[in-house]
């Protein structure tokens, strides 16, 4: 075991780092203050390498693993993990691809998101169909070779501006996780319409909508999974995607720590500085826990994905520990910094606010703990 990064994670993390600092901070209050995403730093991030890392070299991109994909992802999320989420969701977008894709449509679409700074998103999330992926409506009915889909999913990151979607459907809702197949949609494809944005609690920077389906001819060429595989498909994403928000609560967690550690040295309360009292020293030490403990099980989950070890267990205690340490340590941040941490003038209220969804998608925290305790009880 080696827990020393080498040289070329070490600079990975240095330019995701200055990136961060230099593009993302100055305006991480503005994009939430506006829900605006940023596109203009997108394509820098884009043209920096920063954007699709783990995209097949073949196909080109630069082919790095999920471990280096969590590193980036730490770094941008200390900015701003909202802006975070909508520049690195086309990892959720083209990890299906790449588990199930034929050779033509890893061309295509993976080839799309690697020659120009393009978004992708992924979508299975319905009005009555989150945490119960096999509970999807949005229907899909084979006319010929070609198929047609009608549905609405919903908060969709990315769906505004979004070139393609990876589209998850049923042939009959009755069927459950036995009817579902994935379609590659393009966004110029007839009766594909994105709709409202939501107005959100927190991460207000990414964008997050709404997209209908209304007679949508898809043709044979664009099935990524047929029916019956794309549950299963649906899951593997997830669980390969679940490292990168323990990674991205890391990030959050370390800028809330930061944050209470400059304040609580100026801050004086009783004639002296707030940080020489025990009860904010025990504050600041169980962020600095969680934030070492969660870069552990992220970087663990990372590494078996890199060496073909699909457990599912680890995964998902990474992202259920990572999201409630956020939420924790970003609450903590928020009473150390008393009334001055209720208000917009200070950054902790917004890491409140952008901490509680990840303790929601992709898989909830209560999700991840049926998940683990069935892997538990397998083993």
């Amino acid at each position: 075991m080696d827990f020393q990064l080498s040289e070329e994670h070490i600079a990975l993390r240095d330019a995701a780092r200055r990136f961060t600092k230099e593009r993302i901070i100055p305006i991480a209050a503005e994009c939430d203050r506006e829900s605006r995403f940023p596109m203009d730093v997108f394509k820098e991030a884009w043209e920096q390498g920063l954007i699709n890392p783990t995209c097949p070299a073949d196909y080109g991109g630069l082919g790095l693993g999920e471990f280096e994909n969590t590193i980036i992802t730490e770094e941008l999320a200390y900015g701003c993990t909202g802006i975070q989420t909508s520049m690195l969701a086309n990892g959720l977008a083209l990890t299906p691809v790449k588990l199930a894709g034929t050779e033509e449509q890893k061309k295509k679409y993976l080839g799309m998101l690697t020659s120009e700074p393009i978004l992708a998103s992924y979508c299975t999330s319905e009005p009555d169909a989150g945490s119960d992926v096999a509970g999807i409506k949005t229907r899909f009915k084979k006319y010929g070779s070609d198929y047609v889909l009608n549905g609405q999913k919903c908060w969709i990151t990315n769906c505004s501006y979004a070139r393609w979607y990876v589209v998850f459907a049923t042939s009959d809702p009755s069927l459950r996780h036995k009817g579902i197949a994935a379609f590659l949609v393009d966004r110029d494809t007839p009766g594909v319409r994105p709709g409202k944005k939501e107005d959100k609690l927190g991460q207000r920077a990414s964008d997050t909508a709404v997209l209908h389906l209304d007679d949508v001819v898809v043709p044979a060429s664009c099935v990524l999974a047929p029916e019956g595989q794309g549950f299963k498909l649906a899951m593997e994403t997830f669980n390969q995607t679940r490292p990168d928000i323990a990674a991205g609560a890391t990030g959050l967690m370390r800028r809330c720590l930061d944050e209470c550690v400059n304040y609580a040295r100026e801050r004086k309360a009783f004639g002296q500085s707030i940080s020489e009292y025990q009860m904010v020293q025990a504050m600041l030490a169980e962020m600095a826990i969680r934030i070492e403990a969660t870069r552990l099980l992220y970087q663990k989950a990372a590494w078996n994905l890199d060496h073909n070890i699909r457990d599912r267990l680890i995964s998902s205690c990474s992202k259920a520990f990572g999201a409630d340490s956020a939420m924790a340590t970003a609450i903590d941040a928020v009473q150390i910094f008393g009334g001055n941490g209720y208000v917009k003038e200070y950054p902790v209220e917004k890491l409140m606010r952008d901490a509680k969804v990840l303790q929601i998608y992709e898989g909830t925290s209560q999700i991840q703990r049926i998940v683990i305790a069935k892997n538990v009880l397998a083993r």
